[in-house]
């Protein structure tokens, strides 16, 4: 059958972005249109939003990706905005200054970047955007952010490697605006580094 919803999110993670703020505060906003290319992640945003504003005028972030017992973290900052005042586009937001305290969640250093990293997100990317522009129908902003470092949760990384243990890591997925996890693996690609089943946390019962 033919449709036509009002959203086409058919399950990509979730991701947090720090940016800096003009006064050197820390923004923190969720986001799920987000697609990696190699050493660069894509991402999509609302052009009326404080990481957009943030990121044409200074580039450093950090993409931090949450687990999935995390949802209500994100859930509390979905209604939130750094923009003051609201953006008209956003009538059911609120402003909220400090966004991570908001969230019950911690900023922390990151190495290369302004914008913390944050703490409790099993997987935390230290990035640069290189190319922020409008997407071919003007209503939100692209940005291609190259990944400078990578911080991994030790217990998601297959052991004397540089993997994350796919059999570990469960990004949190956003599906048509409901949160999930992801299910027992079903295969891998011809062109996995990890093919083999490394020793992972035992199933329940066992």
């Amino acid at each position: 059958m033919t449709i036509a919803p009002s959203i086409l999110y058919v399950g990509t993670p979730v991701a947090l972005l720090a940016t800096e703020n003009p006064d050197g505060t820390a923004n923190l906003a969720p986001m799920s249109s987000a697609w990696a290319l190699g050493q660069v992640v894509v991402l999509g945003l609302g052009p009326e939003g404080q990481t957009a504003a943030n990121l044409a005028a200074r580039p450093d972030l950090t993409i931090n990706f949450p687990a999935p017992d995390q949802w209500r973290a994100v859930e509390r900052l979905a209604p939130l905005t750094g923009r003051d005042p609201v953006p008209a586009s956003k009538p059911r937001f609120r402003y909220e200054p400090e966004k991570y305290a908001a969230a019950g969640l911690s900023p922390a250093p990151a190495d290369l970047v302004g914008p913390p990293v944050v703490a409790e997100c099993p997987l935390q990317l230290e990035a640069r955007a290189v190319v922020v522009r409008h997407d071919a129908a003007e209503e939100f902003v692209i940005v291609e952010a190259r990944v400078l470092r990578v911080h991994a949760d030790p217990d998601i990384v297959v052991p004397g490697t540089q993997h994350v243990d796919p059999a570990r890591w469960s990004p949190l997925i956003y599906n048509f605006r409901h949160y999930f996890g992801l299910g027992e693996e079903r295969g891998h690609s011809f062109r996995s580094e990890t093919p083999t089943m490394w020793p992972s946390a035992p199933s329940k019962g066992l």
